[in-house]
């Protein structure tokens, strides 16, 4: 290392990416620094990943109580502790939070509490102390967006959800992505009346068409209410603390308790004075960068969320591990290859999907495109009294109907995508799917015998 320098890497940000880079910059023996002024592990850990998928197992509880009676057990559900299980969750974290301060140590990475602002390419200012590195790479993450209207901070965010201390009985929830269909879910699931605003006419706006559909039929048969082509222009507060909200079309909704925003994210770059350093962002605020995680400047990098491209934990892993691998390791050309990223929706039902969605591989291949497709109730559902559809869906293409897309919605969906993801990155085709023995008896075993 050039003693012009402090370290070989500094990481902004000790969220998946930063951790991620940092680890294995370190393996290689580069001396690192992450850079963080909140709580360990960023995002996911904190307000993200982690204490969402805990609050979705509480959810199937739920749902599994009431299976329970269909299976011939004499159950009494006297109730649900909410701060129980938040405490829970809570403590749980606190113990990730902490392994993280204890790894960095045994991994020789020094840990700069504060929050980090350019001085030039090279340096940056943590708390009034300057800290210099060779290599810059920058992991923000990004924060959740409230919109203008009159009121508007009377709601919380998707990250405001976490802080909840006390159950809320009825919560009107703003959004179409993948969070706002997730924490309906929960919270109906555990006991809470919900309404979900929608912009336009759909959730998950990116998703196959058949996902779309399924998920809000379940939804409307879980009996959440589902405002569609309604945006909200005014909130008010009552004088016993609870909300209206008023909507483009005059009417007036009395009585949540608590209104959530999942309208968005944007990049969390405010402060980070980027323009000293010469960093380019695109319209939105992202900073913009190259196959190879580079920013226009040649010593500074970004991955993760700030980025705007496939925002999800193991996406800034993987980035990380591979921008390590080239910068100090000797692998020139090692980067992270952004097609085929699977991705799970923790809804309930829960969502997996890789690849091209119907429309877009009609768009990208016309006729060459046949789709297999199938809806079912699955052998556990069909012995209740509330019989969730599983659907399930191939995107192929050409003579030989290789596999580019696949799409699932159902319990289980969420465990079974993995491997079939592995098959579809290694080009498998119809014909592969067709030849694999089933596993019977499974929803599984579908996706190798539709026809």
């Amino acid at each position: 290392m050039s003693k012009k320098y402090d370290y070989d890497l500094i990481a902004i940000g000790a969220g998946s990416g930063g951790l991620s880079v940092a680890e294995r910059a370190a393996v290689y023996g580069a001396k690192c620094a992450v850079v963080e002024s909140g709580k360990m592990g960023g995002t996911c850990v904190n307000v993200g990943c982690v204490p969402k998928k805990i609050m979705w197992f509480g959810g199937n509880l739920a749902h599994g109580l009431k299976d329970a009676v269909d299976y011939g057990f004499d159950i009494e559900n006297r109730g649900f502790n909410w701060q129980h299980l938040v405490s829970k969750r809570d403590n749980y974290i606190a113990g990730i939070n902490n392994w993280y301060h204890t790894y960095l140590e045994d991994s020789n990475i020094d840990e700069i509490q504060g929050f980090a602002r350019f001085v030039d390419a090279h340096t940056l200012e943590v708390e009034g102390k300057t800290y210099t590195a060779k290599h810059i790479m920058v992991s923000p993450g990004t924060r959740p967006v409230i919109p203008d209207i009159p009121g508007a901070e009377l709601g919380i965010t998707s990250d405001g959800f976490f802080e909840l201390q006390k159950q809320p009985k009825q919560v009107a929830i703003v959004g179409s992505g993948y969070i706002a269909v997730e924490l309906a879910g929960v919270l109906k699931a555990l006991g809470t009346d919900v309404c979900l605003y929608l912009r336009k006419e759909h959730v998950l706006r990116d998703f196959d068409a058949m996902l779309r559909e399924s998920l809000i039929e379940e939804m409307l048969d879980q009996g959440i209410d589902i405002m569609s082509g309604t945006q909200i222009t005014e909130v008010r507060k009552a004088e016993d603390g609870r909300l209206t909200l008023i909507d483009d079309k005059g009417r007036h909704n009395e009585g949540c308790d608590q209104l959530i925003w999942a309208i968005g994210r944007d990049p969390n770059t405010q402060g980070l004075n980027i323009d000293a350093a010469g960093i380019e962002t695109d319209e939105q605020g992202y900073i913009m960068t190259d196959i190879f995680q580079k920013t226009n400047v040649d010593n500074i990098f970004a991955l993760g969320d700030v980025t705007g491209r496939a925002p999800l934990t193991p996406v800034a892993i993987a980035a990380g591990r591979r921008l390590a691998d080239r910068l100090y390791n000797n692998q020139a050309e090692r980067h992270l290859d952004y097609k085929l990223i699977p991705t799970v929706v923790f809804s309930h039902p829960p969502i997996g999907t890789v690849g091209l969605t119907e429309h877009e591989a009609r768009e990208k291949h016309g006729d060459s495109v046949k789709i297999y497709q199938t809806r079912f109730t699955a052998m556990y559902n069909s012995m209740t009294d509330h019989p969730v559809k599983t659907a399930m869906k191939l995107v192929c293409v050409g003579a030989q109907e290789k596999v580019i897309g696949c799409h699932i919605i159902g319990p289980g969906c969420d465990e079974m995508l993995q491997g079939f993801a592995v098959a579809i990155r290694m080009g498998a085709t119809k014909k592969d799917f067709d030849d694999t023995v089933a596993i019977h008896p499974t929803s599984s075993e579908e996706l190798v015998t539709m026809r």
